[in-house]
């Protein structure tokens, strides 16, 4: 048996019940993991909660569809199926579940070709789960969604949140002039991790300019592509992890706007991009913002922290 935080109603954070469940068993090509470090998310929130209607498309339309909710992890490899080459018992590991979710517990099982890379030694767990979390929303559409090429302007609404700050830093990492705009408490980190300028959305509207950026990504969903559509270059692109209304806007006079749900892509392609983001860790161009760790059995703490709108990166949860 594990312990595992399962969400059996929608509601609260309070809804989440930290209780024993059976430990899932690895399939001939399946790997156990033994979770050290996950991660809270606004959609682990949306899911529990179930007020939006987009999410209950997801998670069920009366009940979570899934009960153990949560997707980046980071760990360790503590059994394998018969046919698993690729990992072996005491790998350190870090990836992404993907749809079935299941990472707010003690083990979880993965396919061997699933979005799973193994950890170096010198990373923690906690900087892995952050980035597996952020830098698989960020890395995809900046390079597929946008097609960022070196020396495009791209302005990052919401720099200071977990997609925001991963955002930022890939957008250097390949070569992008950065604008970032959070609030006025987290100018400084912004700057700090790469921003070429950052606005204060509380003193200056970003949209206030004339065909500035060649990519506007509002990781946060807080604007919209009428209203960034003056600001954007002529063959502009505005992106949105968060679903648009109006089909009718998504393009307009060589200007258009984009949504991806990056978390249903294919595992392999998620196992690559987590090759890249590694890669870029290591050589420095890349970090992990984390705000505050939880321990486990506060995972209710996290999910009313992440539910206030307002956390800076990652918000970890490390489990026993």
């Amino acid at each position: 048996m594990m312990l595992a935080a399962v969400v059996d109603r929608y509601g609260p954070p309070e809804a989440l019940v930290i209780r024993e469940v059976p430990t899932p068993v690895p399939g001939p090509e399946q790997v156990l993991v033994q979770i050290h470090a996950t991660v809270v998310t606004p959609s682990d929130v949306a899911f529990r909660n179930g007020e939006l209607w987009i999410a209950r498309l997801f998670s069920g339309p009366f009940k979570p569809r899934l009960p153990i909710l949560g997707d980046a992890f980071a760990g360790v490899v503590v059994s394998v199926g018969a046919g698993v080459t690729r990992f072996s018992a005491g790998d350190r590991v870090a990836g992404a579940t993907g749809p079935a979710l299941g990472a707010h517990a003690q083990f979880v099982v993965v396919d061997e070709a699933g979005a799973m890379i193994r950890l170096p030694s010198e990373v923690e767990f906690g900087a892995a789960a952050g980035l597996c979390d952020g830098g698989l929303v960020a890395l995809p559409f900046l390079r597929d969604q946008a097609r960022l090429e070196a020396g495009q302007h791209v302005l990052v609404n919401g720099a200071s949140g977990s997609i925001g700050t991963a955002a930022v830093q890939v957008a250097r990492a390949m070569g992008a002039v950065v604008t970032g705009v959070t609030s006025t408490r987290n100018v400084e980190l912004v700057r700090s991790i790469g921003a070429d300028r950052v606005i204060d959305y509380t003193a200056e509207d970003f949209t206030a300019v004339d065909a500035a950026y060649d990519v506007i990504f509002d990781t946060v969903g807080k604007s919209s592509f009428a209203r960034c559509y003056d600001a954007l270059k002529p063959d502009g692109i505005y992106l949105t992890p968060t679903p648009m209304l109006s089909p009718a806007m998504l393009r307009k006079s060589g200007r258009r706007a984009r949504f991806a749900a990056t978390g249903l892509r294919r595992p392999a392609e998620k196992a690559k991009d987590l090759v890249q983001l590694f890669d870029w860790l290591a050589a420095g161009k890349l970090r992990t913002v984390i705000e505050r760790e939880y321990d486990f059995a506060d995972i209710a703490a996290a999910h009313a922290h992440v539910e206030a709108g307002h956390k800076v990166g990652s918000i970890v949860v490390n489990v026993p």
